[in-house]
């Protein structure tokens, strides 16, 4: 017995050392790399950006592909972030109720006129979690069907609410993801502000933080030559997969005011998220209950909402607690993560609207980013 026991501990460590040996000791970004690029053919994406804040404040920039044709994809070029903007819109408003331009108890009818659908005693900050009940303006097909006829046209927010239906359940019985509710607060914060929500994302955030490559659409020129060539069917449901960078998108991004419009690249949103996380914009009290998460936002995509963060489902993050928030555009997929645990911030950006590929591409860079963390502290 006593022979046997110390042949399995010599097993052990001779296992161990093979293990040793093998453990993949490339930098980094190549290692990232190579991740991207198998997902990029895995899936038929044509190019991805990634960026990764490490506990040392160290940047890794890495991509993958090409942006069109054989141009490269670039760490500088600009992607639309979808839904991620609510995160920022969130962080605006709370800055808002920091300085007592508003509360987020504070019901609509103090703020917006009274609208068919909408109960103006819902608060703001059952807008903020998705508590309100407010009907997704995009469950309608009227509004998809007008925003294909008429591309070119701005939609303001009045006409976009007249697409509303009645809502999912009352005030604060539920939860139910709306991009109404973002297109409510940020009509709020105009108002709050006297200004528009480009000029208080610049001033406040972008401005601060150094971020020169961030813009917001409709309100802001956005430099045609610095973005991302982005590839979809246009909505056509044909199955094609064509350039549609600079097809007319008017309609869409003034109907999603407020719950998507900012473009940046992937360092400057990681520099977002790694200032937000870290209590560089918002005050400590203000910033626990955006991470308030309520346990019973439970869906298919999040473990949890809080205000503008979610919490993400921990089969895409390797196990790993995570949140932040993803997004999609006209082309684009995008996903911004914060690790606690790790300190580590996480971007990831693909130019085309894709479920999966973006999934695993944040999975494949948790894994390694951990492993290499792991190995770092020896």
């Amino acid at each position: 017995m006593k022979t046997h026991s110390v042949n399995i501990v010599l097993l052990g460590l001779i296992f161990f050392g093979v293990m040793s040996c093998t453990r993949d000791t490339r930098p980094l970004d190549a290692r990232v790399e190579e991740a991207l690029t198998h997902r990029l053919h895995e899936f038929d994406v044509k190019g991805t950006s990634v960026a990764i804040i490490l506990p040392d404040g160290s940047i890794h920039r890495v991509c993958a592909g090409v942006s069109a044709d054989t141009v490269a994809m670039k760490p500088d070029m600009l992607f639309a972030l979808g839904s991620i903007t609510k995160n920022m819109v969130a962080a605006l408003i709370l800055q808002l109720a920091e300085e007592r331009l508003l509360s987020l108890d504070d019901q609509l009818y103090k703020w917006l006129p009274s609208y068919p659908n909408i109960d103006s005693t819902i608060t703001i900050r059952q807008l903020l979690n998705h508590t309100s009940g407010i009907y997704m303006f995009w469950e309608n097909p009227k509004l998809w069907e007008d925003m294909l006829a008429f591309r070119d046209s701005l939609f303001t927010p009045e006409v976009v609410l007249t697409y509303l239906k009645k809502p999912y359940f009352a005030r604060g019985k539920g939860f139910r993801y709306s991009n109404s509710n973002y297109l409510l607060l940020a009509t709020i914060a105009a108002r709050a502000t006297h200004s528009s929500l480009s000029a208080q994302f610049r001033t406040r955030f972008w401005e601060p933080l150094h971020l020169n490559n961030t813009y917001l659409s409709l309100e802001e020129h956005i430099p045609p030559e610095q973005l991302a060539h982005v590839w979809a069917d246009n909505f056509q449901n044909d199955g094609s997969n064509r350039d549609i960078t600079f097809l007319p998108r008017v309609s869409h991004e003034s109907i999603t005011y407020g719950s998507s419009g900012v473009f940046t690249t992937a360092e400057e949103l990681a520099l977002w998220c790694s200032a937000l996380f870290h209590g560089q914009v918002l005050k400590e009290s203000s910033l626990s209950q955006m991470l308030d998460f309520n346990p019973q936002a439970t869906t298919s995509w999040c473990d949890g909402y809080g205000l503008g963060v979610q919490v993400f489902k921990k089969r895409i993050t390797a196990g790993e607690r995570a949140y932040g928030h993803g997004g999609g555009n006209i082309g684009t997929s995008a996903y911004m993560a914060f690790l606690p645990e790790w300190d580590v911030s996480i971007t990831v950006m693909i130019n085309f609207f894709h479920g999966k590929c973006p999934d695993r591409m944040l999975e494949d860079i948790i894994e390694i980013v951990t492993e290499h963390l792991r190995s770092s502290r020896g």
